[in-house]
């Protein structure tokens, strides 16, 4: 038994869930759900796609921690269904999901705030796409604007590739995204924490087969090359730490969240993809990979986001321990 248990309660493991990314939200919660047992926690599997959610308040559940991803489950949608039940929940509250979830709005704050990212378009159709292509230059991503995992993603090289990938992106979304390819090295952050006790852990430098770091690649082989240390010049991590914290920041994030961040090969200059609110617990999940080199294993890292599960506002009837932020 886990000196972790305390106070705790009944934990609702949320995975599954409606959105495209269902089968990696099963593995994570499979990893998520274990770990947490062996800590002495306890722990159910709770799928939103196949019971009410309204049975964790019926069923004494005291705390969730979302496994989820995408849409219906990282984008404020089950962030709000909680509040509402006030039962305290993993990650980032309903304004900072809804945000972080959408690529476009998460640039459009982070280049208020004066934040490096790739520049972009929002286009409506296949011609849009082309003059984003002709603005953009050669190579462009094209994607689903509220999608993860790369799902609906297109690496655009020629202007008569521009009309099959917005086709690809908007089956997955009524909004997508170009975005501009930034050539060089790609690392992810993770980030644990809230606030100013928020940190980066260490960067992980992504080397996929041929340059590739798509669905299949990240969830399904053994040929991505995952670096840490990362191997970067002097100076390099500590700077695209402090970065992806204030990007965290900015947006409101807590609790924890993996960023994604090119770094151009000719300029050194980093740029800031997008953040995710509810990464991968899979068995070729970064944010794990990160946690290990920092010392810290898979149980213990479940249990520390879950120790961080909190509410936007306090219900009436909360627990005076639980965290709360509003």
């Amino acid at each position: 038994m886990s000196q972790f248990n305390q106070n705790f309660g009944k934990v609702a493991v949320l995975m599954g869930g409606a959105s495209a990314e269902r089968d990696i939200s099963l593995m994570s919660g499979q990893g998520v759900l274990p770990a947490l047992r062996s800590q002495g926690i306890d722990a159910h599997a709770f799928d939103p796609a196949q019971r009410d959610l309204a049975e964790l308040k019926r069923k004494g559940f005291a705390r969730c921690f979302i496994a989820l991803h995408g849409r219906f489950g990282e984008d404020g949608t089950v962030q709000g269904a909680l509040e509402l039940l006030g039962i305290p929940y993993t990650g980032s509250g309903v304004m900072a999901s809804s945000i972080a979830i959408d690529k476009v709005m998460t640039k459009r704050i982070w280049r208020a705030e004066g934040l490096p990212t790739p520049a972009w378009r929002q286009v409506d159709g296949a011609s849009a796409t082309e003059q984003a292509f002709a603005a953009l230059g050669s190579p462009m991503i094209v994607k689903p604007a509220r999608e993860g995992s790369t799902i609906g993603l297109t690496k655009v090289i020629t202007l008569d590739q521009c009309e099959a990938a917005y086709a690809l992106a908007a089956q997955h979304d009524t909004e997508v995204l170009c975005e501009q390819f930034i050539s060089g090295d790609e690392v992810t952050i993770a980030v644990l924490g809230s606030g100013a006790a928020a940190r980066a852990l260490p960067l992980i430098r992504i080397v996929a087969l041929e340059g590739n770091y798509d669905y299949q690649n990240k969830y399904f082989t053994d040929t991505t090359q995952y670096l840490v240390p990362a191997g970067l010049p002097e100076g390099e991590e500590a700077h695209i730490q402090a970065l992806v914290l204030k990007a965290y920041r900015v947006l409101g994030c807590r609790g924890w969240a993996r960023a994604d961040v090119m770094i151009d090969a000719r300029t050194r200059q980093p740029y800031l993809l997008e953040i995710n609110t509810s990464p991968g617990m899979t068995g070729h999940s970064l944010v794990p990979m990160a946690a290990k080199a920092a010392g810290i294993s898979y149980p213990a890292l479940c249990v520390q986001v879950l120790q961080h599960a909190a509410l936007d506002y306090a219900a009436p009837d909360a627990d005076a321990n639980v965290a709360t932020h509003g």
